[in-house]
């Protein structure tokens, strides 16, 4: 595999001598700043992803072009997680730190987290429900930006800009398919369009649509997939799942005989060391790899022009996003089968016995037993979201002083519907009168079934209220400058009420997966920042924000940065800042969740070297306090021409206080002094694991990002620009436990998939009407921590985007995803694949259509 440097080294190889450029630049405010400046490069690096360079990738959504940065460097999730309470979103994590860490921003301003928390503690900005036709362009800030933006910034800013205004109208179409057979399709379209000019007639208004519609993914789609036979990959199994047996841990005491999806296997070759043979089913038919979706997403802006110096605006936003797929295999009832007591707000214990005298029971004795309700279908689940904001405000320019007020109200509303699950009430009955034949289900009327089957609706909803005010203003000319200052207030409200179905507070509902959460808070800030030309080419930025929380108190967060031009082709820039994140509302506030895993557990007397499903019950901690980090950046930009530059920036961010809950190895390490926090069934196995979150240690992160662009000058065979941003992640340190010392995670998955380097090197080659990119996408290789031994190979795809140009309106352009079909690397730990770096997509190729009016 190509190393990222080695395709650092050939571009900067290609760079021509240094050479001074001058050139003119508009003041203009800049991610991480609330004052107006004409530098190019600032005191923060700052990505600039432009609408040329969002159609030269050819992606389709917001999601997959921010996914792709290098910085995303691991624990961010997007559809392909179909086990999450936020099903069809995709979010991103700067520097791994997590969605929540990472502040989103449309037009400089906030818009409402989603609807429910990503791993039961994460509120985040779901990409998905963004548009992308409105982008003018993307802006990255990749310091912590706590300062000037508040606790959600500590690991960086990304701040999507759309259109002010826009000339005429655009339409376009796209469609795509999988060339692999996975019969998978994607359909798309946008349209731009603007009227009225701010300059000519004082007023500008404009509008955008877009329109997805993909089809779902099965794992049985998938050819090299659908056998769920990892045999050959390390640490790989035949990946079925066995069941319909008697009693709780021998399932080659067999309940019945083939039927359904059921086949015989050797137990060996399931789970090696063992013999037998058992019933067991391929769950790739249940398994769903990518929802199907559609999404719909407007935009709608206008600007009024007061006087010549000040502009009233207004802004809606809405996206609208469905998302289907398998939940999983019928169900499966068994020991540890629970349902939710509200009233005690634990979990009772649901008996999986065969009465005496039941068709399936031949002894004379209750018969333990372990079973899949085949015949009832695969639990099934659809997510509905609708997404808004309206923001108004008016911004200009009284006695020397830039400002800008705004109001806004954004929500995140969602609809979660799931079929085929199992009523409890139902299931006791049929359990103890014999109606149900759970040895030949084809024996079974559709009445029982439909007696047993089980639909409900999950309702969640988030909704913030944020009034913004900043002025800024040049308030001396000092010998090297003018000494810019701005200040600002902030006042918001958020509340989230992520409700769980009537089925499982009823205690209806069979093995019920919880994410309660309700709460409410509100924060008021302040802010002041300077900008001092201490040189003429050496200028010092002071910022300090001060936040106060309605539920856990006040924190203060400052910041220093200094912009150094040490040559007309060398910039020197460092930062160094201290951030909080704020205790999440699900952290902090009236919430419980219960969910589903697996443990090894050396004290269980049937399986202690094997895996064995268990459930978590999580809940909030009103004592938390907020997490409390220090940044410090320090990089140069090289500019050799005025067409090239080599950014470096290294990044170095620890955080003291960091809330998560207690490993599993911790609960069990100190199951003696705290039994209440495991509960075993009467064999001895665990059943439950009781957390709670608590500010559990430190975290160091440390790293560096690599920045280069070149254009060649144009000949006779066309212009060439070449582009690579590449991030190398040295450290990434936590305890394993609380108490012991930090162990790096950087190049491993003891903390997520954190691979040590990320990059996407791409080259565009304009000839005539021809327009030709091709980009490179690596994601390094890893140690997969929970199977010693075990390395995660390397992942590199390339995508090609060829277009030509009919006319100066027409275009038409092929877009090849994963060109040579590079399958994404195994992954024990995932029994698959790392859905966080990789997609099991293949090869896909789409046609679009362009057309301007």
């Amino acid at each position: 595999m190509i190393k990222p440097l080695s395709i650092t080294l050939a571009i900067a190889a290609a760079f021509p001598q240094f050479a001074q450029a001058e050139e003119e630049l508009a003041r203009v405010v800049v991610t991480g700043s609330n004052i107006r400046t004409s530098q190019k490069e600032g005191a923060s690096a700052v990505q600039v992803l432009s609408a040329k360079e969002l159609a030269a990738t050819g992606k389709t959504t917001v999601a997959d072009v921010l996914r792709s940065i290098s910085a995303n460097s691991g624990n961010s999730y997007n559809e392909q997680y179909t086990g999450s309470f936020s099903a069809g979103t995709a979010g991103l994590s700067l520097r791994g730190l997590g969605q929540k860490n990472t502040l989103i921003l449309v037009n400089g301003k906030r818009v409402s987290p989603y609807a429910t928390a990503q791993e039961l503690q994460e509120v985040f900005v779901d990409l998905n429900s963004l548009p992308l036709a409105a982008v003018q362009r993307i802006e990255v800030l990749k310091d912590g930006a706590s300062s000037v933006y508040g606790s959600d910034a500590v690991a960086g800013v990304v701040n999507i800009i759309l259109y002010k205004e826009f000339k005429g109208t655009e339409v376009s179409a796209q469609v795509g398919s999988s060339t692999e057979g996975t019969g998978q399709l994607e359909r798309s379209a946008s349209l731009q369009t603007g009227f009225g000019s701010l300059d000519d007639q004082g007023w500008s208004v404009v509008f955008s649509l877009d329109a997805l519609k993909r089809d779902k993914l099965q794992q049985s789609d998938v050819s090299y997939l659908r056998g769920s036979d990892f045999r050959g990959n390390a640490n790989g199994t035949l990946a079925w799942t066995p069941t319909n047996y008697y009693g709780t841990s021998d399932p080659t005491r067999q309940l019945g005989g083939v039927q359904g999806p059921l086949q015989v296997q050797n137990y060996g070759d399931i789970t090696p060391g063992k013999s037998g043979q058992v019933l067991a089913f391929n769950p790739a038919e249940f398994r769903t790899l990518i929802p199907g979706v559609e999404r719909v997403h407007t935009s709608l802006r206008g600007t009024l022009k007061l006087n010549e110096d000040t502009e009233a605006y207004a802004e809606g936003l809405y996206g609208y996003s469905w998302a289907e797929q398998t939940f999983g295999a019928p169900l499966t009832v068994g020991s540890g089968l629970r349902a939710w007591n509200n009233a005690q707000q634990k979990l009772d214990n649901i008996s999986v016995v065969l009465p005496v005298g039941h068709p399936d029971n031949p002894g004379a004795t209750p018969l333990p037993f372990t079973a899949t309700l085949f015949d009832l279908g695969a639990r099934q689940k659809q997510d509905k979201v609708d997404f808004f904001r309206v923001l108004t405000g008016i911004k200009g320019s009284w006695n020397g002083w830039d400002y800008d007020a705004s109001v806004a109200r954004s929500g995140s509303k969602l609809k979660e519907t799931v079929q085929n699950f199992v009523n409890r009430y139902a299931f006791e009955k049929v359990l103890a009168d014999g109606s149900y034949n759970f040895a030949d289900q084809s024996k079974n009327s559709e009445e029982v079934r439909n007696r047993l089957r089980l639909s409900t609706l999950r309702p969640a909803e988030s909704t913030l209220t944020v009034a913004d005010f900043n002025a800024s203003k040049e308030l001396a000319r000092l010998p090297a400058g003018a000494l810019g200052f701005a200040f600002g207030g902030q006042w918001r409200q958020e509340e989230m009420n992520s409700n769980t179905s009537t089925a499982v507070l009823s205690g209806t509902e069979l093995r019920p997966a919880i994410n309660i959460i309700k709460g409410k808070r509100e924060v008021a800030a302040g802010f002041a920042e300077f900008n001092v030309p201490v040189l003429q080419d050496l200028t010092l930025n002071l910022a300090g924000r001060a936040d106060k929380y309605s539920d856990f108190g006040s924190a203060f967060s400052p910041k220093a940065s200094v912009r150094y031009q040490a040559a007309p082709w060398l910039l020197v820039r460092g930062t160094v800042s201290r951030g909080f994140r704020a205790p999440s509302l699900p952290e902090i506030t009236n919430s419980t969740s219960v969910s589903y895993g697996s443990v090894i557990d050396a004290k269980d007397p049937v399986t202690p070297s094997q895996p064995r499903g268990i459930t978590n019950i999580t809940i909030a901690n009103s004592q938390l306090s907020p997490e409390r980090s220090n940044n410090f950046n320090l990089g140069f930009v090289v500019s050799p021409s005025a067409n090239s530059s080599v950014g470096v920036d290294f990044y170095h961010i620890r955080t003291k206080g960091v809330i998560d809950t207690e490993s599993t190895d911790t609960i069990l390490a100190n199951e003696a002094a705290h039994p209440e926090k495991v509960v075993r069934d009467a064999q001895g196995r665990i059943l439950t694991l009781y957390r709670q979150y608590a500010n559990q240690g430190e975290r160091v992160v440390s790293g560096i990002d690599l920045d280069l662009r070149h254009k060649l000058a144009k000949t006779a065979y066309g212009s060439v620009t070449l582009n690579a941003q590449l991030s190398r992640v040295f450290k990434y340190e936590q305890p394993l436990s609380p108490g012991e010392p930090l162990t790096n995670g950087a190049g491993t998955n003891y903390f997520g998939s954190i691979p040590k380097w990320r990059g996407t090197t791409s080259a565009t080659w304009e000839l005539g009407q021809w327009n030709t990119n091709v980009a490179w996408n690596y994601v390094d290789g890893y140690e997969q921590t929970t199977r010693p031994g075990e390395r995660v190979k390397p992942f590199a795809t390339v995508d090609l985007n060829v277009g030509y140009k009919f006319n100066a309106a027409t275009s038409v352009n092929l877009i090849v995803a994963n060109a040579f079909d590079r399958k994404p690397s195994w992954d024990s730990s995932f029994a698959l694949v790392d859905y966080t770096q990789g997609d099991p997509r293949g090869r896909f190729a789409s046609v679009k259509l362009n057309h301007k009016f």
